[in-house]
């Protein structure tokens, strides 16, 4: 691949979405291109930028991220999902894995983590 890692956030926590852009954008291989606050800005925001991967808040408005992750899967089933939660109980785990979720980070792990899982779920 050539060109930065294109990503597109969806969270409903203004500090969060803001944490998470600038983690992300402070890598040189990893570009932004997208920031939402709820399932539906999400699943539009990857049919318009075809991310390589879209970063998910697991409960956020419009139907949380079972439903964004749903939906990008079916319409976008190059893009990647990682979701990300302050949630780490069993059902939420299940319920994001059945709905197309790759990978699952519980918010508060090293901003290290975040950007190698975003690099290992584009293929980086």
């Amino acid at each position: 691949m050539t060109g930065p890692l294109r990503v597109v956030i969806s969270d409903d926590d203004d500090l969060i979405r803001d944490a998470l852009r600038d983690v992300l954008d402070g890598q040189p291989d990893i570009e932004v291109v997208g920031v939402g606050r709820d399932a539906d800005e999400a699943i539009t925001l990857a049919e318009q930028h075809r991310p390589a991967v879209a970063v998910l808040d697991v409960r956020m408005p419009g139907g949380g991220g079972v439903r964004a992750a749903r939906e990008i899967a079916q319409r976008c089933p190059d893009t990647a999902i990682l979701a990300f939660s302050a949630y780490s109980d069993r059902a939420s785990i299940a319920s994001m894995e059945t709905a197309g979720a790759v990978e699952y980070l519980a918010k508060g792990v090293p901003n290290r983590e975040i950007v190698e899982a975003v690099r290992r779920l584009a293929g980086r």
